[in-house]
């Protein structure tokens, strides 16, 4: 009867275990998503004690699987907007005006393009606005998530590293 209690406790703590490793996993994987890399590496590293292969690995998943999911989300709430726009506002055709406002963001489009709102995502802004800006400009959602999943794969990567060469001058400053 003790045996029987005693392997049911050890069946308990090594579920809570596994169950405490997946909850780590999906907080650096859902912080990732949402394109705080800058966020999410460092807390795999410090937090966790993740090895590279596991930090890179959850944090370059869940930045790739935010672009493709902010991407489609945005060309939906984009699509709905327009078509709310043209029911409520079906008798009053208005023509467009080109304010100065309207100059820069077109002068920033042809400037940068989708790789260069792509390479400010995920370190200045997050993925969630990256994709929203990135599909307003450009309808291609093909390229948008491409280039959104390299630049993503290119910060987390190189925010690893250099948390890793930098990690004890890190620490010392905290």
């Amino acid at each position: 009867m003790l045996y029987l209690f005693y392997k049911n406790l050890q069946s308990l703590f090594e579920t809570l275990f596994l169950m405490d490793e997946f909850w780590k996993i999906f907080s650096i994987f859902f912080t990732g998503m949402l394109g705080w890399g800058k966020v999410a590496v460092p807390s795999a590293i410090a937090l966790f004690d993740f090895n590279m292969w596991k930090v890179l690995g959850i944090t370059i998943s869940g930045g790739i699987t935010g672009a493709i999911v902010f991407t489609n989300i945005s060309d939906l709430l984009m699509k709905w907007w327009n078509n709310s726009k043209m029911q409520f506002f079906r008798d009053h055709r208005h023509p467009k005006v080109f304010t100065r406002s309207n100059r820069r963001i077109i002068k920033i489009k042809k400037r940068f393009g989708v790789w260069g709102i792509a390479f400010c995502a995920p370190i200045f802004l997050s993925i969630p606005v990256g994709a929203f800006v990135a599909e307003r400009f450009y309808k291609d959602k093909k390229k948008v998530i491409l280039a959104l999943s390299l630049w993503v794969i290119f910060w987390n990567t190189t925010i690893y590293f250099l948390l890793v060469f930098f990690y004890d001058a890190i620490i010392k400053l905290l």
